[in-house]
């Protein structure tokens, strides 16, 4: 009997009309969004489970959400 070795899913980025979003498998994880077209102010929203912030550059914005999510950004409730 062969044994077959797993492999982790790695998230990647795929982009789309208004925004970025970080995918792992179907399951879409976190998302950089753009303002709507033709009056963009400059700051990239993004957005991973709990956590959400701004960022002046897409670079930083992607770092943030690839952070949160390997981080854990979804934090259970208390009570």
């Amino acid at each position: 009997m062969t044994k077959t070795k797993r492999t982790k899913k790695k998230p990647i980025w795929e982009r789309g009309y208004l925004g970025h979003g970080y995918w792992l498998g179907r399951e879409r994880v976190g998302l950089v969004k753009l303002g709507p077209k033709g009056e963009w102010d400059g700051v990239y929203r993004w957005q991973a489970g709990n956590h959400a912030g701004e960022a002046t550059s897409l670079q930083d914005a992607k770092r943030a959400v690839e952070n949160a999510v390997l981080v854990g950004a979804s934090q259970l409730p208390l009570f």
